[in-house]
């Protein structure tokens, strides 16, 4: 405990564990716990899928090779996927808050790699993955409590540091594998040419465009960081940016990017603002007490 201390004394504890409303994780739990039904049912749907197809079609990525993830058998991807439901939906509703969210931790990051492993790789469930281990750390809340504490703040910062990671590490791997021709070249007008939407193979011949979005994109992502230092507008206009981005890849592409959308919203969002003044706008719409007849008697 000392050490846990000693760390939250220096200025990088200080970021780490700075102090947040706990009324922001009980909102977080229930967007983020919500949407796992609806990704284990429609987004990685593909787990249970792949239980049916022959053993050696199971390319294992590095972590599940590490935690030793065997091929996944239907019975057992069924009864995960039921699990995962129901325990998305307990911890959603704040009840459990640790039990609920570790059955989800422990039982989503198995479903998650084994979609991964038969040949597509989606980062945009990163963050995700991150806020399923940590949201159980921070215990109860409630939407109208007041306090604020390290371990809210301890788990909000570590999503902010999985969402931005996600776009970082997208722009690390751009370089890595594609160079400065990733930039330069025709990367979008392939990806239009080869998936775009009507939208999308409209302007698939505006090179300019597209040479102006790929350099726009690359710089970015790389200064995605910044989400992590920067406050009121400009860190809002950071979050406006990467949501119009992910909408235009949607729109242009059908690329969703929902995870790590639900993420960032989540992350970066000062709900318990908002529900104050929800509260506060209620409050002065309802209609005030009529007076008290007087009992002054007349002279």
């Amino acid at each position: 405990m000392s050490e846990i201390a000693g760390t939250a004394a220096t200025p990088w504890g200080r970021w780490w564990y700075a102090p947040m409303p706990t009324a922001r994780i009980a909102v977080m739990r229930a967007i983020v716990y919500l949407f796992v039904p609806i990704d284990v049912l429609f987004l990685t749907n593909s787990a249970v899928v792949h239980a049916y197809l022959p053993a050696d079609l199971y390319q294992p990525v590095l972590m599940a090779r590490l935690l030793h993830i065997p091929a996944p058998v239907p019975w057992a991807m069924e009864t995960l996927r039921v699990v995962l439901i129901v325990g998305g939906l307990i911890a959603a509703t704040g009840r459990l808050p640790r039990l609920a969210g570790a059955v989800v931790a422990v039982g989503y990051l198995p479903w998650v790699l084994i979609s991964m492993s038969y040949g597509k790789v989606d980062h945009d469930h990163l963050a995700l993955v991150v806020a399923l281990i940590v949201l159980p750390t921070a215990g109860r809340a409630r939407f109208r409590d007041p306090d604020r504490s390290e371990a809210a703040g301890w788990t909000i910062q570590s999503i902010r540091i999985a969402v931005v990671s996600a776009y970082f590490l997208s722009a690390w791997a751009k370089m890595r594998w594609g160079g400065w021709g990733w930039a330069n070249g025709e990367t979008l007008e392939w990806a239009l040419v080869r998936r775009g939407t009507l939208i999308g193979r409209d302007i698939a011949d505006q090179r300019w465009l597209l040479h102006a979005s790929q350099w726009v994109t690359l710089v970015a992502e790389t200064a995605s960081p910044l989400l992590l230092f920067t406050r009121g507008r400009v860190q809002l206009a950071g979050i406006v940016f990467f949501l119009g981005f992910h909408l235009t890849t949607e729109i242009l592409m059908s690329i969703h990017f929902m995870p790590q959308v639900i993420c960032l919203v989540a992350a970066f969002t000062p709900w318990e603002r908002l529900i104050e003044a929800a509260r506060s706008r209620n409050v002065s719409a309802e209609p005030a007490a009529p007076a008290a007849p007087s009992t002054d008697s007349a002279t």
